[in-house]
């Protein structure tokens, strides 16, 4: 009987690995919950938006888009805190080392909620200031502040999913999130309805609602991770807690963050220069971004699941396993390119439409037509960026990898700063694909040199 309940216990976990499976099999098997998951919290975030842009008015949208570029930098912080933190499970995870494995997750989430009651009490503290140091319209400053007060008070929540998701993708089970995500963002989408059309809360209303519906999504994942580790049973107790395995996380972390707070806090940079030309513009704007935050989902995904992937397979020994894997990728990434730039280019009015009105005139669908007709033929930038990133990132080689997405905020902001007020904001959007092209050079210089085969971290 214990025999095979052992045996039961290691397909199980056989079952979520990537060390044997075909790579392009295992990649998009792993990828696409994921990706369905970062969608759907795309759509949940972008609710906000469609919801108050439609019932509430243009300015109610602009507050709102003004605010997401500020948020969009802590949650990327979780974000990038949390796959730094899952490159270590992953590799103890192939090493099939459990309790350190186990260690390692109850280290990463004491640091990061700790982290993010920090960044919380900062937000509500200093928004206000950043706000307007940003150069936000006079006329949506008031929301904007209501919209992040209410927002950062329950960042911790927010904060805490984002690394439980990556602790689940760490482990194989990318769907457990992306079951999470379906409760709750159509538990947000009813809320923000009710919140704003029936309560004629407006910003306020949408901010509630998102905090809430995420907040029960946390604690729901929380409670599942600890039934889930009942699955892995190490020879020892773990530790609630190790400073040397919070070392090792740190190297990876702090890159990774820095790596998935570039795009964002090259958005909050940008915002400022956007800001400048109005308020209309900042709507059409804030539109053609969330927009452009579903449509890199498919790349950051794939990103992620190579990182994951490298670090299994570096944990069990298996580079060429890797090379494979990298190379199979690529086939993937630039199908996904097509298909985001035929429906971009084909559906862009329709698009907008649903957050500025039918009024092909007015300045603020212009504005985010025009940014859309743009940016959907370089999306393989960055799918290529995030897919060198993912290898580098999931071997531990950080150095230059950070050093890449450095040079990638660098030319994007100060394209945006230099240019936007002589040639008008459509500079904006010849600095984006450029610092991702740049950040891709750089990276797979680095994957040619063949050092990051070489990296261990455990």
């Amino acid at each position: 009987m214990q025999k095979e309940t052992e045996q039961k216990k290691r397909k199980q976990m056989e079952k979520f690995d990537m060390l044997g499976k075909h790579p392009g099999r295992a990649l998009i098997f792993f990828a696409v919950p994921m990706i369905l998951g970062n969608l759907l919290q795309q759509f949940y975030n972008m609710a906000d938006s469609v919801i108050v842009g439609r019932f509430v008015g243009e300015d109610a949208l602009a507050a709102v888009g003004a605010s997401y570029s500020l948020t969009t930098v802590f949650i990327m912080i979780a974000i990038g805190g949390g796959v730094g933190a899952s490159v270590i499970i992953s590799q103890y995870l192939g090493a099939k080392e459990y309790t350190k494995m186990q260690t390692a997750i109850s280290t990463a989430l004491l640091t990061f909620l700790a982290i993010s009651v920090i960044l919380a009490g900062f937000g509500l503290f200093a928004n206000r200031a950043i706000l307007s140091s940003l150069k936000t319209p006079a006329n949506i400053l008031e929301d904007a502040v209501l919209y992040l007060n209410i927002y950062f008070m329950g960042l911790p929540f927010l904060f805490m999913y984002n690394v439980l998701s990556s602790i689940f993708n760490a482990l194989g089970k990318s769907n457990i999130p992306l079951y999470l995500l379906m409760f709750s963002t159509v538990l947000n989408i009813a809320l923000d309805l009710v919140a704003v059309i029936v309560f004629q809360k407006g910003v306020a209303g949408v901010a509630v609602a998102t905090v809430f519906a995420q907040g029960i999504a946390s604690v729901i994942s929380f409670w599942i991770l600890l039934r889930r580790l009942k699955e892995y049973e190490g020879e020892d107790t773990p530790k609630k807690y190790d400073m040397e395995i919070l070392g090792n996380m740190v190297k990876i972390a702090i890159p990774s963050i820095i790596q998935q707070s570039i795009v964002s806090i090259g958005m909050l940079l940008v915002q400022s220069v956007v800001n400048g030309f109005g308020s209309s513009v900042v709507a059409g704007y804030s539109a053609g971004m969330r927009i452009e935050s579903i449509c890199i989902v498919p790349m950051i995904a794939m990103g992620n699941a190579i990182s994951t992937f490298t670090a299994q397979n570096i944990g069990a020994g298996q580079i060429d396993h890797v090379k494979k894997g990298y190379r199979t990728a690529h086939g993937i990434v630039f199908a996904f390119a097509v298909v985001i730039c035929v429906t971009l280019l084909l559906l862009k009015k329709q698009i907008i439409s649903m957050f500025v009105g039918g009024n092909e005139s007015s300045l603020a669908f212009q504005t985010g037509s025009s940014y859309l007709s743009f940016i959907a033929y370089f999306f393989v930038c960055i799918g290529l960026k995030a897919l060198t990133d993912g290898v580098l990132r999931g071997s531990g080689d950080v150095v230059v990898f950070t050093l890449a997405n450095l040079c990638n905020l660098a030319v994007r902001v100060s394209i945006a700063f230099i240019c936007a007020p002589l040639w008008g904001v459509q500079a904006v959007w010849y600095a984006v694909p450029l610092g991702w092209m740049t950040n891709y050079i750089i990276s797979f210089a680095r994957y040619l040199t063949g050092k990051w085969e070489r990296k261990r971290l455990i």
